[in-house]
C-alpha cells in the first residue's frame, strides 16, 4: 500500500511539472516555432517570474526583499508582469538582430539577469535562495494538496493552450508566419516587423516567467540552481524539437514526454553501480541529447508536425 501510494505521488509530481514546463513550452513555441525568433534565454524570464512571485507572496525575512504576504494569484501576476517588462527592454535591445546573433544577444543578457538575482543578496538572498513561498491548499491532508495544484497548473495550461490557438489560426497568427518565413515580404503589405516581433517575444517570455512563479511555488523555493540554464533553456529547446516545433499539441506533448524521461532517469540510481550513480547527472544529459539526435535525425518535424 505504501508503494502504491509512493507511485500515486511521483506521478502527481511528474504531471505537475510536465504542466509548468508545458506552459513554458507553448511561449517558447509562439516565439521560435511561429515566429522564428531564436531565445536562448529563457532561463533569465524563468528567473524573474520566480523571484517576483516569491518575493511578494512571503513573509517578511531579514535575508530578503519582501514581507509582502500576498496571495498565490498576486505572485503570478506579478510575476508575468516583471517578465514581460524584462521582456520588452531586452526585445527593444536584441530584436534588430537575427538568427545566431539574436540568440547570443538573448542568451547573454538572461545570463545577466540571473547573475544580478543570484548576487544581490539584500533582494533574493543570495545564493542561499528564498525558502518559505507558501503554494495553494498546501493546508490539504495529502494527496489533495497535489491534486489541486495540479488541477491549477492544468487549467491554466488549457486556457492559454486554447487562446494560443485562437491567436495562431487568426489573422495575427498568419502573419506571424508571414514574419518568420520572409520578413520582407510580410513588410512590403504595410506590417511593422519590428513591433510584430517584439510583441511575440514579449507574449512568449510572460509564460516563460508564469512558468518560473508556478514552479517556485509548487517547490516552495527558489535559489540560483532553480534557473539552470540546463534545466530550463535547454530542456524546455528539447522538449519544443521533439514534440513538433510550430504546433501547440507538439510543444504540450513534447514537454510531458522528455519531462517524464529526465525525472525517471532518477530511478536508475536504484539499479546502477555507485561509480555510475556518482555519473547519473551526465549520463541523464547523455540520454536527453540521445532523443534529441534520434529525433532531428528521422523526424525533424517533431512527434507531431507543424500543421500546413
Amino acid at each position: 500500500m505504501d508503494t502504491l501510494y509512493g507511485w500515486m505521488m511521483y506521478i502527481l509530481s511528474l504531471l505537475t511539472v510536465g504542466g509548468i514546463y508545458a506552459i513554458m513550452g507553448l511561449g517558447l513555441n509562439l516565439q521560435w516555432g511561429i515566429t522564428g525568433l531564436f531565445n536562448i534565454g529563457v532561463a533569465g524570464f524563468f528567473a524573474v517570474g520566480g523571484y517576483a512571485s516569491a518575493i511578494v507572496t512571503t513573509k517578511f525575512s531579514p535575508n530578503h526583499l519582501g514581507g509582502f504576504d500576498l496571495p498565490f494569484i498576486v505572485g503570478i501576476l506579478f510575476s508575468m508582469i516583471f517578465s514581460g517588462l524584462m521582456a520588452a527592454i531586452i526585445g527593444k535591445i536584441c530584436l534588430r538582430l537575427r538568427g545566431d546573433y539574436l540568440a547570443i544577444a538573448t542568451i547573454g543578457l538572461a545570463e545577466i539577469l540571473r547573475l544580478i538575482l543570484k548576487n544581490e543578496v539584500w533582494l533574493t538572498n543570495g545564493p542561499r535562495g528564498i525558502p518559505g513561498i507558501p503554494r495553494p491548499f498546501e493546508d490539504l491532508a495529502q494527496p489533495w494538496s497535489e491534486i489541486c495544484y495540479l488541477l491549477i497548473i492544468l487549467l491554466i495550461l488549457a486556457i492559454i493552450f486554447y487562446g494560443f490557438e485562437k491567436a495562431i489560426n487568426s489573422p495575427w497568427g498568419r502573419i506571424m508566419k508571414a514574419i518568420r518565413e520572409n520578413e520582407e515580404a510580410a513588410a512590403s503589405t504595410g506590417k511593422n516587423v519590428e513591433n510584430l516581433r517584439l510583441e511575440t517575444f514579449v507574449i512568449g517570455s510572460i509564460f516563460m516567467g508564469l512558468g518560473g512563479a508556478l514552479l517556485t511555488h509548487s517547490m516552495k523555493y527558489i535559489g540560483p540552481t532553480a534557473s539552470d540554464p540546463l534545466v530550463t533553456t535547454f530542456l524546455l529547446w528539447v522538449m519544443l524539437i521533439v514534440g513538433g516545433s510550430g504546433n501547440n499539441k507538439g510543444a504540450i506533448i513534447g514537454a510531458f514526454i522528455i519531462w517524464t524521461v529526465w525525472s525517471a532517469s532518477e530511478l536508475l540510481s536504484g539499479i546502477l553501480s555507485y561509480e555510475w550513480i556518482n555519473r547519473l547527472s551526465y549520463l541523464r544529459v547523455f540520454i536527453i541529447g540521445f532523443i534529441l539526435q534520434v529525433i532531428l535525425q528521422n523526424r525533424p518535424q517533431g512527434i507531431i508536425p507543424e500543421k500546413n
